[in-house]
């Protein structure tokens, strides 16, 4: 893919690009793949090792660069870097049929071993491989997207699962540890409506098995006045 520049032409090779469009506006950064999802996630953080060229563009493949005026008035600023972080974060990533595919696969594989991990039979109290988990969202015709963590397809996967019950399938429970000053008597109160704790001592406290659901509640209640521990994301045997 060439790109024209006044000194000549620089010819691009493995490139993905972002696009974003706004205020009727389309802008496009040219990446190297696989980089932006490794900025996405973290992982990369340096713009340099993301960007085949650090620019901001109208049309990559026409070479034309955006203008200052265009992106002073779309994006209120000319900071490219400001600018090309926004792209980066918000944009659309354009994949070509191939890089689609291992996309989708490498995000289906980690759903999948998410789904796995997090539930089980209630009744043998063991987890669905991840190749059972497969075959129960096709029968759903629950398909995998790009533009959503993999994460966040799991757990709206894992919803469909439990409400369609095809097969025996419920969330795993999480063992968790919550600690609160005694003093904290209405915490304690409304801590109490949750799970059954003690008090031990100085402090109040809770050792046991909760639904995953419950976990941000226990901590909307503690609010920095406790704490909440998990010491098992998921518990097969509840005898544990």
């Amino acid at each position: 893919m060439p790109i024209n520049q006044p000194s000549g032409q620089i010819k691009l090779t493995n490139v993905s690009l972002v696009k974003l469009k706004k205020a009727r506006k389309r802008f496009e950064i040219a990446c190297y793949q696989n980089k932006v999802q490794d900025y996405r996630k973290g992982v990369e953080k340096d713009l340099d090792e993301v960007l085949q060229i650090h620019q901001v563009f109208i049309n990559v493949s026409k070479g034309q660069v955006a203008s200052k005026e265009d992106l002073n008035k779309c994006f209120e600023t000319t900071d490219i870097d400001e600018i090309i972080t926004e792209i980066l974060t918000k944009g659309e990533i354009q994949l070509s049929e191939r890089e689609r595919q291992v996309m989708l696969n490498k995000i289906n594989n980690e759903l999948l071993t998410i789904v796995s991990a997090k539930c089980i039979n209630p009744v043998s109290k063991k987890r669905y491989p991840p190749t059972m988990i497969h075959k129960l969202l096709v029968e759903l015709k629950f398909s995998p997207v790009l533009n959503k963590p993999a994460k966040l397809q799991a757990l709206e996967a894992i919803k469909l699962l439990i409400v369609k019950q095809i097969v025996p399938i419920v969330r795993a429970k999480m063992k968790v540890k919550v600690t609160i000053s005694s003093q904290e008597t209405e915490r304690i109160e409304r801590l109490q409506k949750l799970v059954n704790g003690s008090p031990t001592g100085e402090s109040w406290s809770y050792l046991g098995l909760i639904d995953p659901v419950m976990y941000r509640d226990l901590v909307t209640v503690c609010e920095g006045k406790g704490t909440v521990q998990v010491i098992d994301m998921a518990v097969i045997d509840d005898s544990s």
